[in-house]
């Protein structure tokens, strides 16, 4: 193969695109004969694009939730936009060599296409470093870049990233016309992409996470009990990652939690969630950012400390462990499909 091309669909979850298969025929055709895949847990971009980038898992790359506890600092950081002098390093709070670094000592040039305001931040440093990025507005100029990319000479790695339909979830809903219309324009700019393949050249389209609709009524504001002891709330609202002031006990909180909310939630202390194997092998770097409790919505529901939380907006959510959050597309073309 001399050229592969990596579709990173954020947001677009296998049942999310099963279920408007009609509005995109071009990636449809391919549902049947290719199995979904899991996005890893947390089911969140900052871990998953890691996870997609480096070959490894949260507790070894080190970027192991949307929100996370800087343990140096005692502070939570947003792993998205949490970067810069005085806050995380990319380069060394993303543990793991890239794929596109490992694919330089081969000869394999790599290009990563993504807009232009991804261009110098501090996570595309941390997920992408060792590949040459390009920049395009709309999902059709980013996918002309690809097509461009596909004419010099390989051998090539080009990575393409696609926000929108996440944007339209996280501000619509998966129910929305303006996300069947983002899915819509996918599918339309990969149809010319992927039926102009030679016999040496690839595409695989995936995700990071699927998304499921949570209306305001089902927000439930966490209880004042449930937060005794607790030091700091990170992650997520379908994902909280709670870590304990020092000498309170994970066991008692983890019980607390699920006294009180019973089936609507999968309650689980670091211990426990490590000894399941939810993360891969944890380095000993990594074990503190991660909750001393996790708290991982089973319904329909989100979970917000404040009742003014500006986060309440959101429609689409993830983060969780569901298969609707977890289970993702990984659709091949041209050569990955012989």
């Amino acid at each position: 193969m001399t050229h592969a091309i990596v579709v990173l669909v954020d947001g677009l979850g296998a049942e999310g695109l099963t279920a408007h298969r009609g509005h995109a025929r071009t990636l449809a055709a391919h549902l049947d004969r290719d199995p979904p895949i899991d996005s890893g847990i947390p089911s969140t971009t900052a871990a998953a694009l890691a996870s997609l980038m480096t070959g490894t898992r949260p507790g070894e790359h080190g970027m192991v939730g949307y929100s996370v506890l800087d343990p140096t600092s005692d502070r939570v950081v947003n792993q998205l936009t949490g970067w810069g002098p005085g806050a995380l390093d990319p380069e060394s709070w993303q543990r793991s060599r890239t794929v596109f670094e490992r694919a330089h000592e081969f000869g394999i040039e790599s290009v990563a296409i993504g807009r232009e305001r991804y261009r110098d931040s501090g996570f595309s440093a941390a997920v992408l470093r060792g590949a040459e990025f390009r920049a395009g507005a709309t999902i059709e100029d980013r996918v002309d870049v690809a097509m461009r990319e596909l004419r010099r000479p390989g051998p090539r790695l080009i990575y393409l990233y696609v926000p929108e339909l996440d944007a339209a979830g996280h501000a619509k809903g998966m129910a929305s016309a303006e996300w069947t219309s983002a899915l819509e324009t996918l599918d339309a700019a990969l149809a010319p992409l992927v039926a102009g393949l030679s016999s040496s050249q690839g595409v695989l389209v995936t995700a990071d996470h699927g998304m499921l609709d949570i209306p305001s009524e089902a927000h439930r504001i966490v209880a004042p009990e449930l937060l005794t002891g607790v030091r700091h709330v990170a992650g997520e609202p379908r994902g909280l990652q709670l870590h304990l002031e020092p000498g309170v006990d994970a066991d008692t909180v983890a019980e607390a939690w699920r006294t009180h909310e019973g089936p609507r939630a999968w309650v689980a202390t670091r211990a426990e969630a490590i000894a399941a194997g939810w993360f891969g092998p944890v380095d000993a770097e990594v074990e503190p950012r991660f909750g001393d409790v996790f708290v991982f919505a089973r319904r329909p529901i989100a979970y917000y400390v404040d009742p003014e939380d500006g986060g309440r907006g959101m429609v689409g959510q993830h983060g969780s462990l569901t298969s609707t959050e977890r289970s993702i597309p990984l659709l091949r073309f041209g050569a990955f499909a012989r």
